[in-house]
């Protein structure tokens, strides 16, 4: 009878979000317990993935996003952001969800708010607005719709810890979070932080992007390599979950030729927090991995393969499997 239930759920969300009767989880704080879950990364306005991917879901299983639902890259052949957000939205509302915020999450809502000279907390230039297009076709730009959706955004916590199952958008990084708790116990960002956080100089908005976007750091002096693009950088995003291999050759991320980093660990100065084997599980999303979905480590691993989209379906195991990390049918 459980199973026959949870599979009228999962029907209902993937109908019309018809849920009533069904047994709340509310998403109240940032530390609770759950088992069965299945985890979904970066939808991005894809509401045909999100389908897809929650069609994967067992049927016992919680659902937990990992945040970044908005914002259509130029793989995304339909985008529809506001189809994506009221399937999450009621999931989460009626308890068959949790979720985490995303950095296009807090990108959102400080696009679609202004500082008290009516300046926007974040640059509505071409570059952010590229970035941002589908979410604004649908929603227009500082409109009420937007600034509802935005609001929303801010109940979104940081992090979740689920009781041996971790869940960040980017980064597990316990300095991060305990500055982050100490204002915030919760998690949750309230508009009050709002201005500290675009404007990047202090402790808390530090906190708030390491957790968001991850750790990039200045490579030694003298060191650069050139992106994908043909740029030359002189900073690197970093592997935090490649506790075995901190050396900034094994630990960097899109490089295309890591042979121009030096094989070497990363310096103790840049306070790179690398997540060791000691802890829970922790997913995440935010990278846009290439390649083979895998499980890197036992400890932590990164759901976002846009090219092989996946899900994890965790059943409590403390250590995570290849074989419940599972690709979304195309």
């Amino acid at each position: 009878m459980a199973g026959l239930v949870r599979v009228l759920k999962l029907t209902r969300l993937l109908l019309d979000g018809d849920f009533e009767g069904l047994s709340p989880f509310s998403q109240t704080t940032a530390s609770m317990p759950l088992t069965n879950c299945t985890i979904i990364p970066d939808i991005h306005a894809d509401a045909g993935r999100l389908n897809r991917s929650l069609r994967l879901a067992g049927t016992h299983d919680r659902i937990a996003f990992l945040g970044d639902f908005i914002d259509a890259g130029s793989a995304v052949n339909d985008p529809d952001d506001a189809a994506v957000l009221e399937r999450v939205r009621r999931a989460c509302d009626d308890g068959l969800a949790v979720a985490v915020m995303g950095n296009h999450e807090l990108n959102a809502i400080l696009f679609h708010r202004c500082d008290d000279d009516g300046q926007p907390l974040r640059a509505r230039d071409a570059k952010n607005l590229k970035q941002h297009r589908s979410f604004c076709d649908r929603f227009g730009i500082g409109t009420a719709t937007a600034r509802d959706w935005t609001a929303w955004f801010l109940t979104l916590p940081l992090w979740l810890d689920l009781g041996g199952l971790r869940l960040v958008h980017a980064c597990w990084n316990p300095s991060a979070i305990k500055m982050i708790a100490e204002r915030r116990p919760d998690g949750r960002l309230k508009e009050a932080d709002l201005k500290e956080v675009a404007g990047k100089q202090t402790d808390f908005a530090w906190a708030v992007n390491m957790l968001l976007s991850g750790p990039e750091i200045p490579l030694p002096p003298g060191v650069t390599f050139t992106d994908a693009g043909g740029h030359v950088r002189t900073d690197v995003r970093i592997a935090w979950w490649r506790a075995d291999a901190p050396t900034w050759r094994a630990a960097s991320l899109s490089v295309p030729n890591p042979a121009e980093l030096p094989d070497c660990d990363v310096e103790a100065a840049h306070a790179v927090e690398f997540y060791g084997p000691e802890n829970p599980p922790v997913l995440v999303g935010h990278y846009k991995m290439k390649g083979d979905p895998r499980i890197e480590t036992p400890q932590a691993a990164c759901l976002d393969y846009p090219r092989r989209p996946t899900v994890y379906r965790w059943s409590g195991e403390p250590s995570l499997r290849q074989d419940r990390m599972i690709e979304v049918p195309v």
